[in-house]
């Protein structure tokens, strides 16, 4: 896991539970704004299971490293939290860094004390969707 998301993980696993929900919101401001080549969500891939309409793009660079794309709307906060999250964690990493992170992230931040079962399986979903096109992507390159 790279060093920017270890240290996410270890911030939320050693926070008081009742500040966490408070860290978490603050993470949906991290999501950039989608470029125009985004629009509409062209070439994007939906997340159904999220209650939100959830979009993500992960693009591999020919330095191998992870470009990331998401796009939720802002009523949807703890989504788009996650996405803030794998935004400032994984943004610009290795692609072997982006594939090895553990698919019980959220369990391990503390959140699955925090918020919903409903939306911890949102978030391992885009984990699980994020993952799958970085490694669909380095099997096209090879």
């Amino acid at each position: 896991m790279p060093d920017k998301l270890a240290a996410i993980v270890e911030e939320f696993a050693s926070a008081p539970r009742d500040v966490v929900l408070e860290m978490l919101l603050e993470y949906s401001d991290a999501v950039a704004p989608l470029p125009a080549e985004f629009a509409e969500h062209a070439g994007m891939e939906q997340v159904p299971e999220c209650q939100t309409p959830f979009f993500l793009k992960a693009e591999v660079t020919a330095q191998r490293t992870v470009q990331l794309y998401f796009d939720c709307p802002p009523e949807a906060p703890t989504t788009r939290a996650f996405a803030g999250i794998l935004s400032e964690g994984l943004d610009g990493a290795g692609v072997d860094e982006v594939l090895a992170v553990p698919n019980d992230l959220y369990q391990r931040m503390g959140l699955a004390a925090a918020i919903s079962p409903l939306r911890v399986r949102g978030g391992t979903a885009i984990l699980a969707r994020m993952k799958r096109q970085v490694s669909e992507s380095q099997a096209l390159d090879h």
